[in-house]
């Protein structure tokens, strides 16, 4: 009776543990074929003053707040240009993992700007070498008041627009580099200011030095620039450090503008003449909906 009573155990017990083994392979082949992408090639979504290729995750709202002091070669009258504040506060969302859109408004000409960016390579193993990353932005400036504007002068001139290829690759886990090739158009621009469509070329790159602190710096070379014009290249240093949910950055540069058209067109400062800004970047997301 004890052999039947087994026998009818094993022949009720045995298929379970069969489907249960075959869901379980199942489950491993699944998670063996997932692709496995390299992350975190920078901390956040700035390298200082211009954006690296990470994008924020879907359902994320991350609130930006840029602040540039005035130069620290004002002297001591100036308080090494704390009197003088520049800031910038935005916001940007997750649409997707890959697909971000923002908006901000910065002092620096009143400027308002609006962007889009799109993660289309992400560099894995035995996959793409990099990481590539679209942007895209429009810039207004509300400065000046209709009232002062020269005659002739449109609403649609205030506008300007700026196209950019995000391009890192993550050599170490300490090392990340990135390119950054660069357009900007202006549909009006000044005499003496350059022509309406310029071209740069951005370089950066991230040393990690702990866990939680990094060093940043990024370069944008204006190439063939219309002579004459007072402006020179951006150059920005950064110490990244992570706390948490946000991500805190002290910057030195040469540029107190925090939207392409004015660091990557308008920088009238010389990094090497003590033309140099201390400011911060201070990042904090909010997850909005739940991650699957």
């Amino acid at each position: 009776m004890k052999h039947i009573s087994l026998l009818v155990l094993l022949a009720c017990v045995g298929p379970l543990a069969a489907q249960a083994q075959d869901d379980l392979l199942n489950q491993l082949e699944k998670t063996t074929d997932a692709p496995t992408y390299v992350s975190q090639t920078f901390k956040g979504t700035r390298l200082v003053n211009g954006h690296s290729v990470e994008t924020i995750g879907a359902g994320t709202l991350e609130f930006i707040f840029s602040h540039r002091f005035g130069r620290l070669n004002g002297g001591l009258y100036e308080l090494f240009g704390l009197d003088d504040a520049f800031v910038r506060i935005g916001l940007e969302y997750g649409i997707t993992d890959n697909l971000g859109v923002g908006i901000g408004r910065n002092s620096v000409d009143k400027t308002v700007d609006s962007y889009l960016k799109y993660k289309l390579l992400r560099q894995r193993p035995g996959g793409s070498p990099l990481t590539v990353t679209a942007f895209g932005s429009a810039a207004y400036k509300t400065s000046p008041k209709d009232d002062d504007v020269p005659p002739g002068f449109k609403t649609s001139d205030r506008l300007a627009y700026t196209a950019q290829l995000l391009v890192a690759r993550k050599l170490t886990s300490k090392l990340s580099l990135q390119l950054m090739p660069t357009v900007v158009h202006k549909n009006f621009v000044g005499e003496g200011s350059g022509r309406n469509d310029q071209f740069a070329l951005g370089m950066g790159g991230r040393i990690r030095l702990t866990r939680s602190v990094s060093v940043n710096a990024e370069y944008y070379y204006r190439i063939q620039p219309e002579a004459g014009t007072p402006y020179k290249d951006a150059l920005g240093l950064a110490i990244d450090i992570e706390t948490g949910g946000h991500v805190f950055q002290i910057v030195l540069t040469n540029t107190r503008g925090m939207v392409e058209r004015t660091f990557v067109t308008e920088t009238d400062g010389d990094f090497f003449d003590g033309d140099i800004h201390l400011g911060f970047n201070v990042t904090r997301a909010f997850q909005l909906k739940k991650q699957k």
